[in-house]
């Protein structure tokens, strides 16, 4: 009897799940023959699951079906019959002046067309007729829907951005950007819409033809209102997202004129100009408000980004002559000498000593300098530590390497858990290893992978890789020593001896595993002393030569970064970046890679 009424069971819950069964299998069936271009057969299915079922996918696919197969007076008859269904579905109509002007009747086409737009009365009805009428590329007449919504609307939605589009659908470029452009006359709270509408213009699909149009047409704008400053603003960000922040420190500070503003405008600008390594166009930005004069509230602030703008550009690019160094030292002092030496200008003296003691070889200028800002009163304890670490830098650089490790164990005591006490532990970490203390410098190393700062774990990770790699095959460390010693003088800046010292080791160890560690040494050489087209070559030799080893993301990363802010080849950049994420994917870099990949793409990146 158990049994029994367990069979009955099955048979009933397979009862139940025929009919969904059936739609399935006549819905797969439909889709196939649809697909396979055999309307004959797939009418059959989509007939029968229409009349089951009429939901819009069903009777598009049936309808379709109809049309290919040139049955008209059944397709007429279908749609006919969801008008009578559905009287304020407007898109119906224009199905049904589809079917006219298939079968070749195009009079009787535009009737209804023209009866559709009549018809619309409604504000809800706008999107669904527009949309039914760029279905079928009628793109006049889905115009002509939302400039009739734009009447019913009474000003509550301009439907601007919908009229553009079609424009664009329709290849006139020029009504789409005035369609852009004329909703900003209504609020500038349109503009990050606009922005979001124009950004498919620019980066890898950049359309010239369109942005030229863009370009003039705000320019003509700008003249013509010159009340709405929002045009302005538009045109900067266009040149921002061209790269060409020379044209939009142009426009920015003809705008920060006519509103005689304060230069705030222009400050975020020489930031941002920054960030790119626009450091040309960066001073400029930093000059400009400090003309302004002394009583300008920005004016100390700019006189530091300018100061931090100009050391930067020695400092990570190497595009200096020995005179620029004399000049930039004369900066400082005539800076510290107007603003005068107390806790906010600590910054400037810790600058300041690192370009007498690395670059103008002044040590002793730079250590009283340092000496002076440590003991600045009011100094911040992040400040001081800060110094701290520069006056250690120097003691290593000219071989105090025990005051050196002194120093750094301070700061690093001081702050055990903060950013800067793990960059005090990294630096005592790379002294280490610098005098050939591999396994001190390990064992730091190891507790500073779990840093929180990410640059710092990165740079730990990056050192004890590069050691344990070289200590395989290597135990005694004699290759690894002599590297050591090379990036050593080359913290020293006696770059020479350095090369001579990584002559010496592909010399003595030819195929030693250090063969990356040493291109990439003469590359960070190369770069330091601005010479980017010498450098990429090292970078070049490793991806080609040692892509799979330690180095190989790290040299695509840089040829990227080299060709985007050094080169100025964004192209070679995007293929670069995309080459990282393709070999590397779980790669430090993949993060920042990828960001820059779809930024020279074109992609709207926050």
């Amino acid at each position: 009897m158990k049994k029994l009424n367990n069979i009955l069971v099955l048979v009933f819950l397979l009862l139940q799940a025929a009919p969904a069964f059936a739609q399935t299998t006549d819905e797969q069936l439909a889709a196939q023959y649809y697909q396979n271009k055999e309307y004959d057969k797939a009418v059959i299915y989509y007939e029968k699951l229409f009349n089951k079922k009429p939901i819009p996918l069903y009777y598009n696919y049936y309808l379709n079906c109809l049309l290919e197969l040139k049955d008209y007076k059944t397709a007429e008859k279908v749609v006919k019959k969801q008008i009578k269904k559905n009287e304020k579905a407007l898109n119906f109509l224009v199905d049904l002046g589809f079917v006219y002007a298939a079968s070749g009747d195009e009079g009787k086409a535009k009737d209804q067309y023209s009866l559709a737009l009549k018809e619309l009365t409604e504000q809800q009805q706008v999107f669904e007729l527009a949309k039914a009428f760029v279905a079928i590329k009628e793109y006049d007449y889905a115009i002509e829907a939302y400039e009739k919504g734009r009447k019913l609307s009474k000003g509550s939605y301009p439907y601007n951005f919908e009229i553009a589009s079609v424009y664009e659908l329709k290849g006139d470029l020029e009504k789409a950007v005035a369609e852009y452009l004329d909703v900003l006359l209504m609020s500038d709270n349109y503009l990050e819409s606009v922005q979001n509408a124009l950004q498919p213009s620019f980066g890898e699909n950049a359309n010239q033809k369109k942005n030229d149009l863009i370009k003039a047409e705000l320019i003509k704008r700008i003249q013509k209102y010159q009340d709405k400053t929002v045009y302005s603003e538009l045109l900067i960000w266009m040149f921002m997202q061209q790269r060409d922040f020379e044209s939009a420190f142009t426009q920015a500070k003809a705008l920060d004129k006519r509103l005689k503003e304060d230069g705030k405008r222009i400050m975020d600008l020489g930031a941002i100009c920054a960030s790119n390594d626009k450091l040309d166009v960066a001073v400029k930005c930093y000059e400009y408000v400090l003309s302004k004069g002394k009583e300008n509230y920005y004016y100390v602030q700019a006189r530091m980004e300018l100061l931090n703008v100009m050391y930067r550009k020695i400092v990570t690019q190497g595009n200096y002559q020995p005179a620029e160094l004399l000049a930039l030292e004369n900066n400082y002092k005539a800076a510290l000498e107007e603003l005068g030496k107390y806790s906010g200008t600590v910054i400037i003296m810790k600058n300041l000593a690192h370009l007498q003691a690395f670059y103008l070889n002044n040590l002793d200028g730079a250590t009283a300098l340092l000496e002076e800002a440590i003991n600045m009163p009011g100094v911040s304890e992040v400040n001081q530590a800060d110094c701290k670490l520069e006056m250690a830098d120097i003691l290593l650089m000219t071989g105090d390497i025990w005051e050196a490790s002194l120093l750094y164990s301070q700061v690093e005591k001081a702050f055990k858990d903060d950013p800067i006490g793990h960059e005090a532990k990294f630096r005592n970490a790379r002294l280490s290893y610098y005098i050939g203390d591999f396994q001190w410098a390990l064992s730091q190393l190891t507790v500073l992978k779990g840093a929180t700062t990410k640059l710092i774990a990165n740079d730990a990770m990056e050192l004890s890789l590069m050691i344990n790699d070289n200590l395989v095959m290597d135990t005694v460390g004699t290759a690894l020593r002599m590297f050591a010693r090379a990036q050593l003088l080359s913290f020293r800046n006696q770059d020479s001896l350095a090369l001579v010292t990584l002559d010496s080791i592909n010399k003595e160890f030819p195929s030693h595993a250090l063969a990356d560690d040493i291109l990439y040494q003469r590359y960070k050489i190369k770069m330091r002393q601005g010479k980017p087209e010498e450098g990429i070559v090292f970078l070049h030799k490793i991806a080609d030569d040692h892509g799979e080893d330690l180095l190989g993301d790290d040299a695509l990363f840089y040829l990227g970064e080299i060709y985007e802010n050094r080169l100025n080849d964004l192209e070679k950049a995007k293929k670069y970046y995309e080459e990282l994420l393709l070999k590397h994917p779980d790669s430090l870099y993949t993060v920042e890679a990828r960001k820059r990949y779809r930024k020279l793409r074109g992609d709207n990146v926050n």
